[in-house]
């Protein structure tokens, strides 16, 4: 399997581990954080879409290295994967630190 798709496989189970086993804030659950993901996909659509299609890139992938699937707009499917990883790891960490901080002020 290409190292950029095992990669960004990688990043979506760890981030989910993260979430199950360790920092356990139930994100998933909420309504709010799958608006967020919403909002962040479109825009990462438009963005990712621009700077990847394959008339006039500005990014160029090593099509050997990944799975070769691009949607929409000539989007390699695994920029996708990390671009959930990244934005829920910051989510994540954003609510653990917000409560120590109400912990501490109690």
């Amino acid at each position: 399997m290409p190292e950029y798709t095992v990669l960004a496989a990688l990043s979506v189970l760890g981030t989910v581990a993260v979430e199950r086993f360790w920092l356990r804030t139930g994100v998933f659950r909420t309504a709010q954080y799958w608006v967020a993901m919403g909002i962040v996909a479109v825009f990462q659509v438009l963005v990712d879409g621009w700077l990847t299609k394959l008339s006039a890139p500005i990014v160029l992938y090593d099509e050997a290295q990944t799975l070769g699937v691009r949607w929409p707009w000539d989007i390699p499917v695994e920029d996708f994967l990390f671009g959930f990883s990244m934005v829920t790891l910051t989510i994540l960490l954003w609510l653990r630190r917000g409560r120590r901080d109400e912990e501490r002020t109690r």
